[in-house]
């Protein structure tokens, strides 16, 4: 179980970022109209929760382009500078202290991944949905997109096991330190992460 204070900590925290860091928000938000990443507010569904989806808000890093038959292309051929900047950054998942404050997610959790995903985890790995996803997470600040899945999916489970409000300070305080270093944005070798087959 999570601890008591853990969804007023979130609710108060996001509410208190979000007035802090409008001025960053609107000013990402304008960069990316510039930039040509239009719609620059990105909305996907994600798992969250006991398995529920929900949509996660996210600053546009990709275009739509698509190959002659429609399809779209790779990551790394739709990822502009500008969106490669916006991740190393973090700025992109900034819009996510939305998800926060409506109580989608947590400010620290187990980072919510694609609903195609759910029928290839173990049963072990489903345990991450025990909790609210989180902005950042355990997983982020011990190597975030450079470890394998199945790393992640192990500090995931550690996380559900040992959550406390000790931790989550902890985890939100490295996570500055991350975020600062612009480091383990992306897999070794790929632009983003590459797909989970289970």
């Amino acid at each position: 179980m999570p601890y008591l204070l853990k969804r007023p900590f979130d609710a108060v925290a996001a509410a208190g970022a979000l007035l802090l860091l409008a001025p960053l928000l609107l000013g990402t938000a304008a960069l990316a109209a510039l930039g040509g990443l239009r719609p620059v507010l990105f909305r996907q569904q994600r798992t969250g929760w006991q398995e529920h989806e929900f949509c996660i808000f996210k600053f546009r890093t990709m275009t739509d382009a698509r190959d002659a038959a429609g399809h779209l292309l790779p990551d790394a051929q739709r990822l502009t500078p500008l969106g490669r900047w916006l991740r190393r950054t973090s700025l992109d998942e900034l819009p996510q202290l939305l998800n926060v404050l409506r109580g989608e997610m947590s400010l620290v959790g187990p980072r919510p991944l694609l609903p195609r995903y759910l029928p290839r985890y173990s049963a072990a790995q489903r345990q991450r949905h025990r909790l609210r996803p989180g902005l950042t997470g355990w997983a982020q600040v011990q190597g975030r997109n450079a470890l394998s899945w199945e790393e992640k999916f192990t500090l995931d489970v550690w996380y559900v096991h040992h959550v406390s409000l000790r931790l989550d300070l902890r985890i939100l305080a490295r996570t500055v330190g991350r975020v600062w270093r612009g480091s383990g944005v992306s897999a070794e070798g790929a632009a983003t992460m590459d797909e989970f087959w289970g």
